[in-house]
């Protein structure tokens, strides 16, 4: 009942074993330079967030800062007009 039914090429072993051979070898180099730029990817993503994160937190850091001065300045302001 369970028959193997093995197919036949009508072409030489020999050129059979060569064609699939390369075709093996063009499969594992398309593969495995896949592999490569999706760890390339995925590098290349977490040193962006990485930045993204520090530039963030130094916006944030320069946000504080710039509104501690214009609150210095207004409380500066505020004197020099009572004195007057």
């Amino acid at each position: 009942m369970n028959e193997t039914k093995t197919k036949e090429y009508k072409s030489p072993r020999r050129k059979l074993v060569k064609f699939f051979e390369k075709s093996r070898d063009q499969w594992k180099a398309k593969c495995t330079d896949a592999k490569a730029m999706g760890k390339k990817q995925k590098n290349r993503m977490r040193y962006l967030e990485a930045s993204k994160e520090k530039w963030k937190s130094k916006a944030i850091e320069l946000e504080k800062e710039l509104a501690r001065m214009k609150a210095r300045e207004d409380l500066e302001s505020d004197r020099e007009q009572k004195k007057a």
